[in-house]
């Protein structure tokens, strides 16, 4: 969807809806996770998300946090992971599909299924991917996949 300035609005929710949140614009970065804590969190062989500016997150429900991710009580779906400056939502809990949100990396590539191909168009690091400028660019889950996989 797109809003009276041309931004675009992407909304999307837990599994059982009681958690709705809204994120405005492009996202920083779009990625894939293939870590350990990945794959736990989220039930599957990596993580597929996108990187937005907290203050273009909007959120509404009841939401637990554990390891910063951000979870609803009610069905135990996973929403977001918020540090103080970004916001990484999975791409699988946006209402319509995200077809135009491309992978530019996949991270922890060591780890990933045998039968599973790299991305033809992504960087492929072996653990985080090692951000040009400050540590701060880094996804708040490639942070919490290093320090968990050293």
């Amino acid at each position: 969807m797109v809003n009276r300035r041309s931004e675009t609005i992407r909304f999307g929710s837990c599994y059982c809806r009681a958690v709705t949140f809204r994120v405005t614009g492009e996202p920083l970065r779009v990625g894939i996770c293939h870590c350990a804590d990945c794959r736990k969190t989220s039930g599957s062989a990596f993580s597929a998300y996108a990187v937005w500016p907290v203050s273009t997150l909007e959120q509404t429900g009841q939401v637990n946090t554990y390891g910063k991710r951000s979870f609803c009580v009610t069905c135990g779906s996973r929403v977001t992971f918020v540090s103080d400056d970004e916001a990484e939502v999975m791409l699988g809990s946006l209402d319509v599909v995200p077809s135009d949100l491309t992978p530019q990396y996949e991270l922890w590539t060591g780890r990933r299924e045998n039968w599973l191909h790299p991305l033809p168009e992504a960087q492929q690091f072996d653990h985080d991917r090692q951000p040009p400028a400050a540590v701060s660019e880094t996804a708040p889950a490639e942070r919490s996949a290093l320090r968990k996989q050293a």
